[in-house]
């Protein structure tokens, strides 16, 4: 039910960004320096009016998206009981569920491949702990706790060397990976894009929530696939602590996510159920076409016959 897009026909394409390579570039290197830590400057008006462009950018973008995934967002209960039970089968009917490029890392794949694959994500990687402080605000008592629970268990509950950024920073270093949006395929930085766009506007504040939510239902069984071919080719166990964590605190982190954010919230309106199904489905979809973009990457040699045609 939800074949159909590809991320490549959606934004509005200018000299400026000809394609969707150049679109999601160049919202990455926006997003980039708008979220850096930055002092007053001088020209603060040509900084507005360049956020002020880019916003429009962004926002074709995003509104294309959610006008294709609408009619099947619009299909999700709203109801709590029923729209938990429909967003729990996310994992395993949504797409890019169960895709066969992580039973491939775990088993598969050589140590360069999984430096490829990790530095593709490394630089799509939007920083979830920063996704969540900038969703919560101003949200309902009880889904603003969850989420800042969350975000605490995200800080390592207060303690550096539990962080879980700087814990992906430093399997980064230890692999010699070396992220760069330049060398990122555009998947990779739409994803990013999309989940940045949903938690910096606030008019998307449930489609963020539906996003962060799914990730946290869908991601242990692929991070611990990653685990395990981290771990298959030789790399030690402080390297691949992050995705070893994952594997496990996700399956918590999703319980907890579905029960105190999103079911009050669709209880409370309702209508917020559609929004948050949006971002859920559109989350997905980015990391489905990802996958498949990888798979063309990594198995373009393995699987040649697979990929001849591409």
């Amino acid at each position: 039910m939800f074949a159909g897009l590809r991320l490549s026909q959606l934004g509005q394409f200018s000299p400026e960004f000809p394609d969707a390579e150049a679109l999601h570039q160049g919202l990455a290197h926006w997003n980039h320096r708008r979220l850096a830590v930055a002092t007053p400057r001088e020209d603060w008006r040509a900084e507005v009016n360049e956020n002020a462009r880019m916003q429009r950018v962004e926002g074709e973008f995003v509104e294309a998206f959610r006008a294709h995934v609408a009619p099947l967002a619009a299909a999700a209960p709203r109801d709590a009981a029923g729209f938990i039970a429909w967003f729990e089968d996310l994992k395993a009917s949504g797409p890019g569920q169960w895709d066969p490029l992580f039973d491939w890392l775990a088993g598969e794949a050589s140590l360069g491949d999984l430096q490829w694959f990790l530095t593709q994500e490394a630089a799509g990687e939007a920083g979830f702990d920063d996704l969540v402080a900038l969703t919560q605000v101003k949200l309902p008592t009880r889904p603003k706790l969850e989420l800042a629970r969350n975000y605490w268990d995200e800080m390592g509950r207060g303690h550096e060397g539990g962080m879980h950024g700087p814990m992906l920073e430093r399997t980064t270093r230890a692999l010699g990976l070396t992220p760069a949006i330049d060398r990122t395929l555009w998947q990779s930085l739409a994803l990013a894009n999309t989940m940045t766009a949903f938690a910096t506007n606030r008019r998307y504040v449930y489609q963020s929530i539906g996003a962060l939510g799914v990730v946290e239902l869908t991601a242990p069984t692929r991070v611990g696939c990653v685990a395990d071919g981290l771990k298959r080719v030789g790399v030690p166990p402080e390297a691949r602590k992050y995705f070893v964590l994952h594997a496990q605190l996700d399956v918590e982190h999703s319980k907890a996510w579905n029960a105190e954010a999103l079911e009050p919230l669709v209880a409370e309106t309702p209508d917020c159920a559609r929004f948050i199904a949006e971002g859920a489905i559109m989350r997905l979809i980015c990391g489905e076409q990802c996958f498949e973009t990888y798979r063309a990457h990594l198995w373009a040699h393995t699987h040649p016959l697979v990929y001849a045609a591409e």
